[in-house]
């Protein structure tokens, strides 16, 4: 069985950090494209990053580039969203995404 586990949201101040966890199981890992999906109230879906499984490369919103880094450690099945210099825009469910499967989801809120 396939499971996405994020976590790490919260509430934060704007200008804040937070770094959010998915940690994935019931698939080969190593090699898997992994990708944050955020959903603010009231909106669609939006693609925030993804990593390439098999060179790591890294591909972010533009929305989101320069202050967001996603990174994977196959030891542990994780990718790391950090998230710096968070803004109130940035307020949305976030999403774990790996080809058909989706985690639960984790709130982010930047009010302050």
């Amino acid at each position: 069985e396939v499971q996405l586990v994020e976590s790490g949201g919260g509430l934060v101040h704007p200008g804040r950090s937070l770094r959010l966890s998915c940690t994935a199981s019931g698939f080969t890992f190593s090699t898997s494209d992994m990708s944050w999906v955020r959903q603010a109230p009231g909106k669609g879906l939006e693609w925030v990053s993804t990593i390439n499984g098999y060179n790591r490369d890294t591909h972010y919103a533009n929305s989101v580039a320069g202050r967001f880094t996603l990174s994977k450690d196959n030891a542990k099945n994780t990718v790391y969203l950090q998230m710096n210099d968070l803004k109130p825009e940035d307020t949305a469910v976030y999403y774990c995404n790996a080809y058909a499967w989706w985690g639960q989801g984790t709130q982010v809120t930047v009010s302050g």
